[in-house]
């Protein structure tokens, strides 16, 4: 599993072995890629030195034999010189289609490799606890799920083969050209050395440089997505400017940190051509000292030559590939932060009891970030009751609500349903059965049908038409140009907020709930509306525990009890007239919505 992987190396390593078969293809095609390359020069020695200067033959006498009965005579052959022309073309055709099927092969495995990547961190994600999603940047982990991928994509794609073509151009242009004549081969050599310590050097630079702006690049990215998301509140509070202003400087790090990289690739290269043109100088220099005097000939010269770009030209390449590998196990190791980050642990043995029985908070403590959010909160909410809670912004009641769906764990006491430990209670299980429907429901950009059938995916057009009923949204939808099949947009922008909480309402009844929970989310229905799915959820399910969070006294009245939560305690419970008698924070905001200003006074 890539997840275990203790560096990126590794990683990277093991998505080679997944696909050894499509990489091995496009190593075996680069090998006979580099060895064909080779025989252009070898050809033109050849030509040079056997058939225009009668000087003996390079090739072993059996191929000389083969040759001779294809072609005829040696003077044949020197009579048709145009032979080398076409064996030089084929030559190059034949590497060509070579260079196709390591591209082809490569591309393949590469493309494997891509989509393991996304498959795991995507699958990932899926599992990792809400409190992680709650710390997370989105636009950064978008590029971790898209940018950082197509880098390591990338890698595999072209400089995988990048690596094995450069060694074995080196090796083999050092085989070759030895038995020439070693003094020169060693000159070209001198180089070599220099180039492999600075590219080693450039490699260790560049790592660090790249990894800052892969940095910068994921805050530009969640500047960005917040901006596109939030776009009808910036448009709302006139603060488009801001936003502009905020993404410039987001966009100026990302170019500073650009600009601390850029440099780094000049110069490396201007150094590589330096040296470059250096070596190719003092061996041209060398090669025709050698020729005049005698001791190499013309295709000597023109082998030496050639073989000896082939030593520094992979050398100087070998920077580019460090350099883009080095980018590669900086995006690979920010995949693998993401990869390395706990799944919410799998139950085996979890209970998938009846959720139908009483909830209890015992002595609930949960703190987060170091602050104190529930603190030794303890109450009861029988199976089929209908209790509603209110409480101050910061009181504790989306933690409640978030508890009873598993997406965190209190640090003291327990939660109980039906008499069985909510931790023992298998979360998938619990999750099915338990509705939640918060006040900013997000909906998919699909049409209305899919948006409500996604709760559950067989539901017959019956099914779907009584809980839109149920949540008041029957009316709204048959009035929609196309009924069910309207296209709502992205995150339902094309809704209402009020249509929006309806729709999301219908989607949660579709579900077999034994608990179903309101976030505020009848806060953007008008009062009327909101009796009426009250009243329409009554007979919905008689049996249903059900739990309203509001602001909306009118919302809240109507329930069997109401809870009273303030600084993570519960500071008063009862029914909407017990509640009124006793004063405090519900007969005071009752109050106010009232208009009963002597009162609050």
């Amino acid at each position: 599993m890539l997840k275990n992987k203790r560096s990126p190396w590794a990683a990277m390593w093991a998505l080679i072995r997944q696909n050894a078969w499509y990489f091995t293809g496009g190593a075996i095609s680069t090998t006979i890629n580099i060895l064909i390359g080779f025989l252009t020069p070898a050809v033109l020695a050849e030509l040079f030195d056997h058939y225009l200067s009668d000087l003996p033959s390079r090739l072993p006498a059996a191929v000389n034999n083969v040759l001779y009965q294809i072609m005829g005579s040696h003077e044949n052959i020197k009579n048709n010189l145009w032979i080398f022309g076409v064996a030089i073309v084929l030559i190059n055709l034949l590497k060509g289609l070579f260079a196709y099927f390591k591209g082809f092969w490569c591309a393949i495995g590469s493309e494997n490799a891509a989509k393991t990547l996304r498959d795991k961190i995507y699958t990932h994600v899926q599992a990792l606890p809400f409190s992680y999603h709650v710390k997370a940047s989105t636009g950064d982990l978008l590029q971790r799920c898209t940018t950082d991928i197509e880098m390591v994509r990338r890698f595999l794609n072209v400089q995988l083969m990048s690596i094995l073509n450069s060694i074995l151009l080196i090796v083999i242009a050092l085989v070759l050209m030895l038995p020439i004549n070693s003094k020169i081969t060693f000159i070209s050599m001198v180089p070599l050395p220099f180039m492999l310590i600075f590219s080693w050097r450039f490699f260790k630079v560049v790592i660090k440089a790249y990894r800052n702006t892969e940095t910068a690049e994921g805050k530009m990215s969640n500047v960005l997505q917040e901006n596109i998301t939030g776009i009808r509140v910036v448009r709302a509070f006139g603060r488009q400017q801001d936003e502009v202003e905020k993404f410039e400087r987001a966009n100026a790090d990302h170019r500073a940190a650009g600009l601390k990289a850029a440099p780094l690739d000049a110069i490396y290269w201007s150094s590589g051509d330096f040296f470059s043109a250096l070596q190719g100088l003092i061996v041209i220099s060398f090669c025709v000292y050698e020729a005049v005097a005698g001791r190499i000939s013309t295709g000597d010269m023109l082998i030496l030559v050639s073989y000896s770009g082939m030593l520094l030209g992979p050398t100087r390449q070998l920077g580019r590939v460090l350099s883009f590998t080095g980018r590669c196990m900086v995006s690979l190791s920010r995949i693998l932060e993401v990869l390395r980050e706990k799944e919410e642990p799998e139950e085996p043995n979890a209970k998938k009891p009846d959720l139908s029985g009483d909830i209890v908070f015992d002595n609930v403590s949960f703190s987060y970030d170091n602050q104190k959010v529930l603190d030794k909160l303890s109450f009861t909410i029988k199976g089929g009751e209908t209790v509603a809670i209110l409480g101050a912004t910061g009181s504790g009641k989306s933690t409640v609500l978030h508890m009873l769906q598993r997406l965190y764990e209190p640090n003291e006491g327990k939660i109980t349903i039906g008499g069985v430990d909510i931790n023992d209670i298998d979360r998938m299980w619990l999750r099915s059965r338990v509705g939640l429907i918060l006040q900013e429901p997000f909906l998919y950009s699909r049409t209305i049908k899919e948006n409500i059938a996604i709760a559950n995916t067989g539901s017959t057009d019956d099914a779907i038409d009584a809980v839109a009923h149920t949540a008041s949204a029957y009316n709204f939808i048959n009035e929609s140009e196309k009924g069910y099949d309207t296209l709502v947009g992205e995150r339902g922008v094309t809704l209402s907020g009020g249509q929006k909480q309806r729709v999301a309402i219908a989607r949660t009844l579709l579900k077999n709930n034994s608990i179903l929970i309101f976030d505020d989310s009848l806060s953007a229905v008008d009062t009327q509306t909101d009796r009426a799915i009250r009243t329409a959820l009554k007979k919905h399910g008689e049996k249903l525990t059900t739990i309203i969070v509001s602001h909306r006294i009118s919302t809240l009245s109507e329930a069997d009890r109401i809870f009273v939560l303030e600084n993570g305690r519960i500071s008063q419970q009862g029914t909407h007239d017990e509640l009124i008698k006793q004063g405090g924070l519900y007969a005071r905001i009752s109050n106010i919505q009232a208009g009963n200003m002597e009162e609050v006074l």
